[in-house]
C-alpha cells in the first residue's frame, strides 16, 4: 500500500497531500482494530440419575404435588457457588449452573417421587391439579467448600409433606450430603454435586413415603 501513496503525492503533490494522509491515517486505525475479547464460561447441569427403590407394595391412592424449590439466599442464582472461609460465598467466574440449582433440582425430585411407584400420581407445579399432599422444599446450600482437603461438595435440603385435606404439616426433615471432590476445580465440583444429588433424592423419597407409614 505504500508505493500506491507515494505515487499519489508523486502524481498531484498539491491537491492529493491531505486525501493521503487521510488515507493512511485510516489505514493505520484499521491495523489496529482488533475483535472483542471474549470469555467462554462453562455452563453445567444438575441431572442425577438415582437408583429409586420401587415400593409398589405401600402403593397408596393419594396424589402427590410438588412444588417449586425455595432457596436461601445466595443460592438463588447460576452461579456456582464455592466457600474458602466460614460466612464467605464467592462464585467461579468461568463456570455456571444452566439455570438456578432450585430450578433444576425440583422436576428431578418430582420424577424421582414418580419412580417408586407409591403415588397414584405425582405433579409437580401445577395448580389446575386437585392433591391430596404437597412436597415443600428448600435449598439450604449447594457449595464447594475448600475449607479442607480434599475439597468437597454439600447439598442440604430442607422438606416437609403437607397433608392438604387436613391443612396439616405431617413430617419435617433435613437431608444433608457431602461428597469429596476428585480435584480442586469447578467441574470436580459439579460432578460431586451430582454424586451427592443422587443420595439425596433416594433420602427424599423414602423421607416421603415414611411420612405416610
Amino acid at each position: 500500500m505504500r508505493p500506491f501513496v507515494h505515487s499519489l503525492l508523486r502524481a498531484a503533490p498539491g491537491s492529493l497531500v491531505f486525501p493521503a494522509i487521510a488515507l493512511c491515517a485510516a489505514l493505520a486505525g484499521c491495523t489496529n482494530l482488533q475483535a472483542p475479547a471474549t470469555d467462554s464460561v462453562n455452563v453445567n447441569l444438575l441431572d442425577a440419575q438415582p437408583a429409586v427403590p420401587k415400593a409398589a407394595a405401600l402403593r397408596r391412592n393419594e396424589v402427590l404435588a410438588v412444588s417449586p424449590m425455595r432457596a436461601r439466599p445466595g443460592f438463588e442464582t447460576a452461579g456456582i457457588a464455592y466457600v474458602t472461609q466460614p460466612y464467605e460465598l464467592d462464585y467461579f467466574s468461568k463456570s455456571r449452573w444452566a439455570d438456578a440449582p432450585a430450578k433444576m433440582l425440583a422436576p428431578l425430585i418430582a420424577r424421582a417421587l414418580e419412580q417408586c411407584g407409591v403415588f397414584r400420581a405425582v405433579v409437580y407445579n401445577s395448580g389446575a391439579v386437585s392433591a391430596d399432599l404437597r412436597l415443600d422444599t428448600e435449598l439450604v446450600r449447594l457449595q464447594h467448600e475448600f475449607t479442607d482437603k480434599p475439597s468437597r461438595v454439600r447439598l442440604t435440603v430442607r422438606a416437609q409433606l403437607v397433608d392438604l385435606k387436613k391443612q396439616r404439616v405431617i413430617a419435617l426433615r433435613e437431608i444433608e450430603e457431602v461428597e469429596p471432590a476428585a480435584a480442586d476445580n469447578a467441574y470436580a465440583g459439579v460432578a460431586a454435586a451430582n454424586r451427592a444429588l443422587q443420595r439425596a433424592l433416594v433420602r427424599l423419597v423414602e423421607f416421603s413415603i415414611d411420612a405416610l407409614r
